[in-house]
């Protein structure tokens, strides 16, 4: 399977997660024309699965190093298994609030709010689970994000004059799924040996694999999840299932691209979590905050006619992100 071998190729990988990551929401924007939030996601979560495979049969069955995917699903250990499969269950629980958030209050502020949460409190918990890096700039790194989701769940508020009921709700979802998402991350490194991906534990999973199990984990469980949300909505009335096959070709296919490239962030932020460290691997991912934000602010316009003082808090968002992330990267170095 392809290993990466250097911290600096795992850095460029965590960017590469960092532009996914940042980016599948403008998939849901682009099909809420026309498509429900609700139904964009039965496609997204098709997206996931579907890549998940081609990595698996691609990238992580090829090379001389590591176990091929076939090989390494044939050895894996039921509770590393379940491990990756609960990190699934978990991302999804989170992802539809996010999804949700964005319909309500745009990527501008749901990723800030809601990934940014995520990120603070994900790599805590990732880094007290497979300590990597120096503690004091991944905590002052964090502690940078932090004010910076202040600054814009700020500015959003300033922004808004006749909807602050609509403003809190979008703002509160967004934390909840903010809070659930800062565990996937967790459960998915747990399944994998990241001393050594060429030469992994018996029983533990390659990222490869570990991605697979947690995108089953993710289609499964949307049985459960998105059904719920389309029976009790967030906004407007109750979606039935059969909406969903009304859908024309194109209208599918963007929400499966949204999937898709929202796991090529996922498997990249893998490959990299050995010489990255979990921590920094996610932490760095979810800077996905920043493009995220760059994408609502200046392609859809969700800022359009705010005031002066809500574009300052923005910028300062902007330079404190960048400032942490550097932390972050600095202390892996």
């Amino acid at each position: 399977m392809f290993i990466v071998n250097s911290y600096s190729l795992a850095i460029f990988f965590c960017f590469i997660t960092m532009l996914c990551w940042g980016s599948w929401g403008n998939t849901q924007k682009l099909a809420a024309k026309t498509w429900r939030y609700e139904l964009f996601y039965w496609d997204y979560v098709i997206g996931v699965l579907l890549f998940s495979v081609i990595s698996a049969f691609t990238l992580g069955s090829t090379g001389a190093e590591g176990r091929s995917f076939l090989q390494d699903l044939a050895q894996a250990d039921s509770s590393n298994i379940w491990s990756a499969l609960i990190g699934g269950i978990i991302f999804n629980a989170s992802n539809i609030l996010l999804s949700a958030a964005i319909a309500l209050c745009g990527m501008s502020v749901a990723f800030p709010v809601g990934v940014g949460l995520a990120l603070v409190l994900g790599v805590l918990v990732n880094y007290f689970n497979a300590a990597k890096g120096d503690p004091l700039y991944i905590f002052i790194g964090v502690a940078f994000i932090v004010v910076a989701i202040l600054l814009n769940a700020l500015a959003y508020k300033k922004a808004q004059t006749d909807k602050k009921r609509l403003t809190s709700k979008g703002i509160f979802i967004a934390i909840a799924a903010g809070v659930i998402m800062a565990f996937f991350y967790r459960f998915v490194a747990a399944s994998m040996d990241l001393t050594s991906f060429a030469h992994p534990q018996a029983g533990k999973l390659t990222p490869y694999t570990a991605v697979f199990i947690f995108s089953v984990g993710v289609f499964v469980s949307n049985f459960v999840f998105n059904t719920l949300a389309m029976k009790r909505p967030v906004e407007g009335s109750p979606v039935n299932i059969l909406e969903y096959f009304k859908g024309n070709f194109k209208t599918h296919l963007v929400g499966i691209a949204g999937g898709m490239i929202w796991c090529v962030g996922q498997s990249f932020s893998m490959i990299a979590s050995e010489k990255a460290g979990a921590a920094i691997s996610y932490g760095l991912g979810q800077g996905a905050t920043l493009v995220s934000a760059l994408w609502g602010i200046l392609i859809w316009k969700e800022f359009k006619g705010a005031p002066k003082i809500s574009n300052r808090l923005n910028w300062g968002m902007f330079i404190l992100f960048v400032i942490g992330l550097g932390l972050l990267i600095y202390a892996g170095a």
